[in-house]
């Protein structure tokens, strides 16, 4: 059996009373902790979750959106100091060893002085920085990532993510516009975790938002997957099960989950979870 732990089911960088987190996703897969995507909250969503930060054995970044790897820098200090000693893998897109050595930059002074001061180990070397691509991530004993480009203009390095490991299997879609190859990627899955948007919702979001403009709007409808065709994905794909992320709008009191679930069940009555902040899914 896996379990997927979705830490923050947030669409977009910002929070506001009412809301929940940004996004970040916990695996536990053939005894291994992978997290994928580290927004705002993870540090804590972790710990919530019952994993210490010194038991992550594998790190995924889908793209480089602030809300899928704002609090990566600060989440692997963190690790360091709760006593991570042994080497993590963090796989992400070509532009996170910049965020990375920028971040190493700015917090040189504390790491500096706790390597002296306190006899920490080198921080530096810890963290395992290497390229997502297309194709199989990573095939080892018994456990198989592999990931699809999926569609999230204007960034082009963008990721859907396939976990099968003995028997169980788990799709997360990464942020994506519609993509009919989803369901073909998702084929047979245990779980399918898609984000989500709720047309009537954008408009409500953007029109509320002091600093945006019609170029936000644009962005949202061109970016993601309406909650109608993401009900499309799973009943071609034929998943045990779907749960709803990174969720437009989130913590708008005008819409229920009652609305995600109408447009959903336009074509899908499988099992379906309306992602929150903590919630535990598993295969079997």
């Amino acid at each position: 059996m896996a379990e997927v732990v979705l830490m923050g089911v947030k669409g977009g960088p910002a929070i506001r009373p009412g809301s929940h987190m940004p996004t970040s996703v916990l695996l536990r897969i053939g005894g291994r902790s992978i997290l994928v995507d580290a927004g705002l909250g993870v540090t804590r969503g972790i710990c919530d979750a019952g994993t210490p930060l010194t038991g992550l054995d594998l790190i995924l970044i889908t793209h480089l959106h602030s809300d899928h790897y704002l609090e990566l820098g600060p989440l692997l200090h963190t690790a360091w100091t709760a006593g991570l000693t042994r080497p993590v893998p963090v796989i992400g897109p070509s532009g996170l060893p910049a965020h990375w050595e920028g971040f190493c930059a700015s917090m040189a002074f504390d790491i500096d002085l706790r390597e002296r001061d306190e006899g920490r180990v080198p921080f530096a070397p810890l963290f395992d920085f290497r390229l997502l691509t297309e194709g199989e991530v990573t095939g080892t004993a018994g456990l198989t990532i592999r990931a699809m480009r999926n569609d999230h203009p204007p960034i082009e390095e963008s990721y859907a993510l396939r976990f099968d490991c003995e028997g169980a299997s788990i799709v997360l879609s990464g942020d994506t516009a519609y993509m009919p190859e989803m369901a073909d990627f998702a084929r047979g899955a245990d779980i399918l975790v898609h984000e989500a948007m709720l047309l009537p919702g954008v408009e409500a979001l953007v029109a509320r938002m002091p600093n945006g403009d019609e170029r936000l709007r644009t962005h949202i409808l061109r970016s993601h997957t309406s909650a109608e065709d993401v009900g499309r994905i799973a009943a071609e794909a034929g998943v045990g099960k779907l749960a709803l992320t990174h969720m437009v709008p989130d913590g708008d009191p005008d819409f229920s989950e009652e609305d995600w679930r109408a447009e959903v069940r336009k074509h899908w009555d499988g099992p379906l979870h309306i992602g929150r902040d903590g919630m535990v899914l598993r295969t079997g």
